[in-house]
């Protein structure tokens, strides 16, 4: 436990008071009672409503569904979530692919090692494909990886490369206005995507708001790609497909 964290919760009367009245409570029930050897404080999650990531609930969500929709035989991923990750094999074995490879062991999920400026495998030879939340870091060196401005201009290249005619790649990056927030990830307008796969034909768009929205962060299936004007830091979801 991070001193900070201890200090907050032995300061706050709140906190000790439920830690008090919790002891005596399992006291008179006869049940095992926290010391303060053992205590973990967590002072900031009795909110009334559940918080979340928008971007990383509402992308990986829409991925899932979409393969459900269009129920590949095999899936490949190149350093999206592991929550989609392993969630998705549910519906096809997936083999993920990360710069950093995870220490990961589950039924119908393969890993290996993967550099997305350098991408192992034939032109034309994966007809489902994903990389998520990945490109905007490239050439930052945010993970370990050289500096290359024109880094995320060559990942998505390679992308289109592999990809097989007919198939069909999910893409996801912060959208909004244009922006490198060196050394976190860039942000990209729509059109900004759409360049960055020249060979490709988008199929469909979604589009997770911001919280500068007017109705607050939301998933909008669909959208009109105006709306991203709107947006500091929102999150765009593209199919993009390659022509037979």
């Amino acid at each position: 436990m991070r001193p900070k964290e201890l200090l907050k919760a032995l300061t706050s009367p709140k906190y000790i008071r439920d830690f008090l009245r919790f002891r005596a409570l399992a006291r008179v029930a006869g049940l095992p009672m926290p010391s303060l050897g053992h205590i973990r404080p967590i002072t900031d999650e009795a909110t009334k409503e559940t918080g979340f990531d928008t971007h990383y609930v509402y992308h990986t969500g829409w991925a899932t569904q979409f393969l459900a929709r269009t129920k590949p035989s095999q899936h490949v991923d190149i350093g999206s979530s592991l929550y989609f990750v392993t969630n998705a094999a549910a519906i096809c074995p997936i083999t993920h692919y990360d710069y950093r490879p995870p220490k990961l062991a589950m039924p119908g999920v393969n890993v290996g090692a993967a550099d997305l400026l350098n991408l192992a495998f034939a032109d034309n030879s994966i007809p489902s494909l994903s990389c998520m939340h990945v490109v905007e870091h490239v050439g930052l060196g945010r993970y370990g990886d050289t500096l290359d401005p024109a880094g995320d201009h060559r990942a998505c290249a390679e992308l289109a490369r592999v990809l097989a005619p007919g198939g069909q790649l999910l893409f996801v990056t912060p959208v909004g206005r244009e922006a490198i927030q060196f050394n976190a990830h860039r942000v990209y307008s729509y059109e900004g995507v759409l360049t960055l796969f020249p060979s490709l034909r988008l199929k469909e768009f979604a589009l997770i708001t911001d919280k500068r929205d007017s109705q607050g962060a939301v998933f909008v299936p669909n959208a009109d790609p105006a709306r991203v004007a709107m947006q500091r830091y929102g999150c765009g979801c593209f199919v993009f497909e390659k022509a037979v």
